[in-house]
């Protein structure tokens, strides 16, 4: 059966159905033949798409169809698996009062943590974590993984002092202390560009510490002297409510970076501060899968960053990139008139860790897996 158009309206019974009178518009009759001649068309363009239909291959309209449910089904389980990172801080208030939130930071409480774990178990865990990603996606993209995870001992053991990741070190990934602002160019600048925004939620958290010691949500570090506080809104890949509704604006700023590390154990963002006299002394990250970004708020004279052995200085209003699995320290040696120096740190990753592999290490380095 073949659809055709039919002929053209007849203006006869329109003519006929039409009786004008003083009280209707002189229009009314262009309207319904305007009106007939739409429906017409549209008639005759199904009746078009349907013969296309219809003279199209059959194998390929098989095909499309089985690579649209193949998209949905994949779209489906994506969204089940991989929650998105950045939600609204009310909604996570609740349950992160029962997770063991204390002064607002994040403290482990799973003995098989992961990133806090330190044994030989470690990398069975890390690679049974792959394998129940590759059952759910795909191996694909994962051969860097695969040969990190099973020669995790050999790598860590056996690399250079002046770089050793403690948790995980991925292979083949180009190393140096410090890159440049090109390796993560539009996250940068938006964090350049929103300066005065965290600089401004900073001093009004910071007005805190003339009325106690330690205010609520910062945590004191440990140093052999001076004093180093942190003001997490995210802590080991979690949220932590009670900070992120004191720094709202920032908080939203994170969900505007296209590469930070939101989603498993290594991705950190935080304001840190050093009190003058402050030393931290040399140590390395847990991973080289990330760049760490420190955007200065407050630097005066006498600070300093040395990572790898190479010193640098920090700026207010600019970004310094370094990767942090390498040996290093930091330090204060200001005067108290100089004032606290003061960063806002964030995780991001590291531009040479693809998109594939990025979402399995999410999946491997999950906080809690």
């Amino acid at each position: 059966m073949v659809w055709a158009p039919l002929g053209p309206p007849r203006t006869d019974c329109l003519t006929l159905l039409h009786t004008p009178s003083k009280d209707t518009p002189k229009m009314s009759l262009e309207w319904l033949v305007a009106w007939s001649w739409s429906l017409d068309g549209l008639r005759d363009c199904i009746a078009t798409g349907i013969q296309s239909v219809r003279d199209c291959d059959t194998t390929a309209v098989i095909t499309v169809a089985c690579l649209l449910v193949l998209f949905v089904w994949y779209c489906y389980h994506v969204g089940r698996e991989q929650p998105r990172p950045y939600v609204s801080v009310n909604s996570l208030m609740q349950a992160a009062d029962a997770n063991g939130l204390q002064n607002g930071y994040v403290y482990c409480q799973s003995p098989e943590c992961v990133r806090c774990t330190h044994n030989e178990g470690l990398n069975q865990k890390l690679y049974h974590n792959l394998q129940e990603y590759a059952k759910r996606y795909s191996w694909s993209g994962m051969g860097r993984i695969h040969k990190g995870i099973r020669e995790q001992g050999r790598y860590l053991n056996s690399r250079p002092s002046i770089q050793k990741p403690e948790v995980f070190f991925l292979p083949d990934l180009p190393t140096t202390p410090y890159f440049s602002r090109d390796a993560q160019k539009h996250d940068v600048e938006v964090l350049e560009r929103n300066f005065q925004t965290i600089l401004c939620e900073f001093e009004t958290l910071y007005k805190a510490f003339s009325n106690c010691s330690l205010p609520q949500g910062w945590k004191m570090n440990s140093t052999p002297s001076g004093e180093w506080f942190t003001f997490y809104l995210v802590n080991q890949g979690v949220c932590v409510p009670r900070n992120c509704r004191k720094c709202p604006r920032t908080y939203r700023l994170l969900g505007s970076l296209r590469t930070c590390i939101g989603n498993n154990v290594f991705g950190n963002a935080c304001i840190s501060v050093l009190s003058p006299g402050t030393v931290i002394t040399e140590h390395y990250g847990p991973t080289n899968i990330r760049i760490r970004c420190h955007l200065g708020l407050k630097t005066p004279n006498g600070c300093e960053l040395v990572v790898g052995g190479e010193p640098q200085c920090w700026a207010e209003g600019r970004c310094l990139l370094f990767d942090d699995s390498f040996l290093h320290a930091a330090f204060h040696e200001g005067s108290a008139e100089d004032g606290p120096r003061v960063v806002f740190m964030v995780d991001l990753w590291h531009p040479n860790v693809a998109a594939a592999e990025r979402q399995a290490l999410d999946f491997i380095f999950a906080p809690g897996r």
